[in-house]
């Protein structure tokens, strides 16, 4: 404002010193009290709001700072977290694996045990069947023999007229018969 009107004031005069007279250049005791309240403020700022300002910069800084160093500690354990997790993984499906072809083996093993017990219970059975068969067919035959002994020996009484009661003679007449019963069943199969 002081400016201001020291200009209507020179503007009024009008003469010799508004020739002299500048506006845009600033009187000397303007420039004086300008510069005076310019230091004023700068020390102020100084002293005052730019340690304040400081100190809120360097807290913010170290919380920066902190929160960087956090974030890097937690992604270094994140990353060992992902690398024993990957670690574990690998290890656990190499144990399935090996867990697997462990199962298939035991059950190939198996498969093979059972088909040997098999194979052996059903030769085992084929040989008792067949020993039994044998022993049924020996019955059989002595049973059939006797039988046939005793029809052959009472029909050929009855034809000849004579009793074949002599033991000898009724065995080899029963043998004969046999013998060709024998001999035309082995020609027909």
């Amino acid at each position: 404002m002081f400016a201001l009107s020291t200009l209507v004031v020179a503007a009024e005069e009008g003469g010799e010193h508004s020739s002299s007279f500048n506006p845009i250049i600033p009187s000397n005791y303007d420039l004086l009290w300008s510069t005076i309240i310019f230091v004023i403020i700068v020390v102020v700022f100084q002293r005052f709001l730019l340690p304040t300002l400081q100190k809120t910069l360097d807290e913010r800084a170290a919380l920066i700072e902190g929160g960087i160093s956090k974030a890097e500690k937690a992604q270094a354990e994140a990353a060992a977290a992902l690398e024993e997790y990957t670690a574990q993984l690998t290890e656990a499906r190499a144990e399935a694996a090996r867990i697997r072809e462990d199962a298939r083996a035991e059950a190939q093993q198996i498969l093979a045990d059972t088909r040997t017990k098999a194979s052996g219970e059903a030769e085992r059975i084929v040989e008792t069947a067949n020993k039994q068969i044998e022993a049924e067919r020996q019955q059989a035959i002595v049973s059939l023999r006797s039988d046939v002994g005793a029809l052959a020996t009472e029909l050929a009484s009855k034809i000849v007229g004579e009793s074949l009661a002599d033991d000898a003679r009724q065995q080899r007449v029963i043998d004969s018969f046999l013998n060709e019963l024998e001999a035309n069943v082995k020609a027909e199969g």
